[in-house]
This record gives C-alpha cells, sequence and structure tokens, in this order.
C-alpha cells in the first residue's frame, strides 16, 4: 500500500472515530460510507444505504453509550479503485470496553476513499 493510499484510509477512519463516534455528529457518515454502502452488523439484518446506516449508528451509539472507538488495520489490500481491509477495533462504552474484528471493503467515491461493505463481529 502506498503512504497516500494508506493516508486516505487512515483519514476516513478518524472521521468515524473522532466526528461520528466521538462528537455525535452522524451526518458526518456522508464522508464514510458511499452512497449504497451496506453494513452487516452481527445478529441483525443487512443494512443498504447513507439513510438506513446513519440510523442504525445513531441507535447503536444510544443503546450502548459509546464513548469512543479505535479502529486499527492490521491488513490491507488495493485493488484498483477498491480496497480490503481487515482491522480490530476496541469499543469504549459507558459501562466497559469490547473488541471486535472487521472487514471493509473501501470503494473511491466522488474523489474520496470511502467504506462500501462494513461487517464486523465480537473478537
Amino acid at each position: 500500500m502506498g503512504p497516500q493510499s494508506a493516508s486516505a484510509l487512515r483519514k476516513t477512519n478518524q472521521i468515524f472515530e473522532e466526528e461520528v463516534v466521538i462528537r455525535g455528529n452522524f451526518n458526518a457518515l456522508e464522508s464514510v460510507y458511499t452512497e449504497n454502502a451496506r453494513i452487516l452488523p452481527p445478529g441483525a439484518a443487512m443494512i443498504e444505504g447513507r439513510p438506513a446506516i446513519k440510523e442504525f449508528w445513531q441507535g447503536a451509539a444510544a443503546s450502548l453509550n459509546v464513548t469512543s472507538i479505535q479502529l486499527e488495520t492490521v491488513d490491507v489490500e488495493f485493488l484498483g479503485d477498491t480496497a480490503v481491509e481487515i482491522g480490530r477495533a476496541m469499543i469504549n462504552t459507558q459501562s466497559g470496553s469490547m473488541a471486535v474484528k472487521y472487514v471493509v471493503v473501501w470503494k473511491q467515491e466522488d474523489g474520496a476513499w470511502k467504506w462500501h461493505i462494513d461487517i464486523w463481529n465480537p473478537s
């Protein structure tokens, strides 16, 4: 992975960590997910499209009382305008922390790298 590509992915991940999770700015998800993105949360149905994803994250953050999240890329492979990232995250809540592992399929949209398919489950 080239340094520019790695930096672009890290920038998007930081928007999720800082703007969405810490500041509760769920409108920032437009800078994280592609327009037709899909998420596959553990134990739940697949969710498609930014409006539905925004609704999911607002509900999840509130119900879990999430205070912060740290995303860590373990491996990433670039394939043209697509990238596949394997990572782990620590989700911190008011009642404790939980470790998860994830896979994100990235796509370039409007000149930025964004999450196109996002799946995670507990470690």
